[in-house]
């Protein structure tokens, strides 16, 4: 069943035992991030403070802090299976006899069905507010050494000149109670958009959204591709967008909050710093001022959130998405790849661990300066390239192949270009060094000619005598994990 708000969210996290109520007052500023960042940690349930210290607004924080979650919000049993769906789509190669043409059209409709539609009103303008005043929304003040209070888990939409919608994610700082700063990094979309407007532009703002559609705000589509036709593929079922009242825009019916209004092309203001996801501040810097002309929200709205920081948090799990949701895409581009782990710990731009079908000499290099030219995957600060049986997600392995097969004058590259804007360690913002850690076996055609040794590996025949007498050991099971 299609999840078309936050409230249905909320209330399936509820019946899947994912989310604990809180009750008790609990302070915006830094209070109900410590506990969130506590949780986090603890990889435990969503949270929803009910009576947050002098707000009216409730605030759910950590929807998305857990495989399991990540999954309901994305209407699949896992992640693999929501890609497979998504890979099925993405095999539209030009079919041949009428059997493949009628099930190309019939997946033709089923994309065609997830495209977004408007509507004449929706409940996110069911309270209009036309002197916006956010002292009224709980922002969360996430870290000690925040510039201010943040807006953390906003899906904010703006057009191209030709008029087509984007959705990204990019942090608002509260200036005051009209004012917010607009944290787009130069590689964006919204800030292309930004550039190519030449003078003011109108932006949406909506808060507390169904988590499909907050994904897909987050989600490296190429330039021109609506994300909301991806939520609504997500999700199974459109996403309903509604006009707004006071600038060109359309956003989710279905929102809790909605904030319009623009930004202008020759206003900056200090921005920052930020408790970021790499796990340090981000720094102050001059970002674009968002203006509020008005303010609409549904009946008693729900305030969403969110905390980064040192993973493991919330966000990380919105990265494992992307990885596993656009790995059939990046297959058909580069069909030598087997799979893709995006560690927690690389903050999903600073390490990337791939595994290829290596079928000729340097493919190894071949895919590391693929992934360089690749999207947001062009960040990676380090590309880690293993053989196909290599299972990427087992790090301890991973390690064990690089520790071993890496002749370090031989199978590192290094490379320069674009880094995230978060990378704090490079001399130069924005560009530097990167690294490729080819731990592939070498061939003789690669410079090693002497044997490669094989795996130690167990007789498979001892193996399955052990297997079927190992209560007869008396060795516990549980003591051998």
């Amino acid at each position: 069943m299609a999840i078309d708000d936050l409230r249905q969210f909320i209330e399936l996290l509820e019946r899947e035992g994912e989310l604990v109520r809180i009750s008790a007052a609990v302070d915006p500023e830094l209070e109900i991030s410590e506990i969130a960042d506590r949780v986090s940690k603890a990889r435990g349930p969503a949270l929803l403070f009910e009576h947050p210290r002098g707000a009216e607004m409730p605030i759910l924080i950590n929807q998305f802090g857990s495989m399991k979650r990540m999954s309901l919000a994305l209407g699949g049993e896992d992640l693999d299976s929501v890609a497979s769906r998504l890979g099925e789509l993405l095999k539209l190669d030009l079919p041949r006899g009428m059997v493949a043409k009628v099930r190309a059209l019939g997946k033709l409709k089923g994309l065609a069905a997830s495209a977004p539609r408007m509507v004449r009103k929706g409940p996110c303008q069911e309270v209009v507010i036309k002197e916006p005043d956010l002292d009224a929304l709980p922002i969360l003040k996430t870290w000690p050494g925040d510039g201010g209070p943040f807006i953390t888990l906003p899906v904010i939409f703006t057009k191209d000149p030709e008029g087509r919608r984007n959705a990204g994610m990019y942090r608002l700082q509260k200036f005051d109670a009209r004012t917010t700063g607009m944290h787009w990094h130069i590689h964006k979309d919204g800030a292309e958009n930004f550039r190519d407007s030449g003078g003011r532009m109108e932006v949406a703002v909506a808060i507390g959204t169904d988590p499909a559609t907050t994904y897909a705000a987050t989600a490296p589509l190429p330039k021109g591709m609506d994300e909301m036709m991806l939520a609504g593929f997500l999700k199974g079922s459109p996403v309903e967008m509604v006009k707004c009242l006071t600038v060109d825009m359309e956003v989710p019916a279905a929102a809790e909050i909605i904030l319009e209004g623009y930004v202008e092309q020759d206003e900056r203001r200090r921005e920052g710093p930020f408790g970021d996801h790499t796990g340090y501040y981000s720094l102050a810097n001059d970002y674009p001022v968002f203006h509020l002309t008005a303010m609409t929200h549904r009946r008693n709205p729900i305030y969403a959130a969110t905390i980064v920081g040192k993973p493991p948090m919330e966000d990380c799990y919105l990265g494992k998405a992307t990885e596993r949701l656009f790995l059939p895409l990046l297959k058909l581009t580069l069909p030598e790849m087997v799979d893709m782990n995006l560690p927690l710990e690389g903050v999903f731009h600073n390490c990337a661990i791939i595994s290829i079908k290596k079928s000729y000499p340097m493919q190894a290099r071949k895919m590391m300066n693929a992934v360089w030219g690749l999207g947001m995957l062009s960040l990676t600060k380090f590309v880690v390239i293993v053989d196909e049986h290599v299972n990427v997600h087992d790090e301890s392995e991973v390690a064990w192949r690089v520790f071993n097969n890496v002749d370090p004058g031989r199978d590192i590259l290094v490379s320069e270009g674009p880094l995230d804007a978060l990378d704090h360690s490079s001399p130069t913002a924005g560009y530097g060094a990167k690294m490729g850690v080819d731990a592939t076996k070498k061939w003789p055609e690669e410079g090693h000619p002497r044997p490669w040794p094989g795996d130690i590996e167990m007789s498979p025949q001892i193996k399955e005598l052990v297997d079927r007498r190992w209560d007869e050991y008396g060795i516990p099971k549980k003591q051998c994990k």
